[in-house]
């Protein structure tokens, strides 16, 4: 009984090893995030995981490394393996605008009040107060944009006027076939954010 015992606790630790020897080919036809599920609740004595990694919050070595990996790539660290299934990066921006419409007013009541505005504004008017006094639609955020990235948050012209600017820079963004206007002033440096899901599990 204690030889049978033993021969299949032999089985079961070679078996281990076996399947540990396995993960990193077995995470190479892994590439979705899908099929890491399936593969986690097929090898649960593996310990495998998810890993939701930003760049903005996860700092610890291993961390920034697997953040500097490409998607696809899988490496093991001593006796764990990981599969960087996603890795994106963004850059986000962030101003306060004015916004002016230009289907009610005349271009040279346009270019009137945006020479009126610049002007209160280097002489040290509160922002947001000029926001709340000239602005045309209504917004109750002083024109701040908050985060945003991409031209369905905020017209391209918008975004690349913002993304060619430094930090406190005061300008003119027109979207001339809506007819509209802003005066922006940019408010953050851009917010440069990589994040990546990783799957790791013991073995190699």
């Amino acid at each position: 009984m204690m030889k049978l015992s033993l021969a299949g606790a032999l089985l079961l630790l070679c078996s281990s090893v076996f399947a540990q020897n396995q993960v990193h080919d077995q995470f190479a036809k892994i590439t979705t995030v899908q099929q890491a599920q399936q593969w986690i609740d097929a090898n649960a004595a593996l310990k495998p995981a998810l890993l939701n990694l930003n760049s903005l919050k996860d700092t610890s070595l291993i961390e920034k490394r697997l953040l500097r990996q490409n998607q696809g790539d899988v490496f093991s660290v001593g006796y764990v393996t990981y599969k960087v299934l996603e890795s994106t990066e963004k850059v986000q921006y962030r101003a306060s605008y004015i916004f002016l419409d230009g289907g009610s007013l005349s271009n040279t009541q346009i270019d009137s009040l945006k020479k009126i505005i610049v002007d209160k504004a280097s002489k040290g008017a509160d922002w947001n107060k000029l926001s709340e006094e000239y602005t045309m639609d209504g917004n109750t955020t002083h024109g701040d944009t908050g985060w945003f990235f991409g031209e369905e948050q905020m017209p391209k012209e918008f975004q690349d006027a913002v993304k060619a600017r430094k930090l406190g820079e005061i300008f003119f963004v027109d979207v001339s076939d809506r007819n509209w206007h802003y005066i922006v002033k940019k408010t953050y440096d851009d917010d440069d954010k990589k994040v990546a899901t990783v799957l790791r599990a013991n073995g190699r």
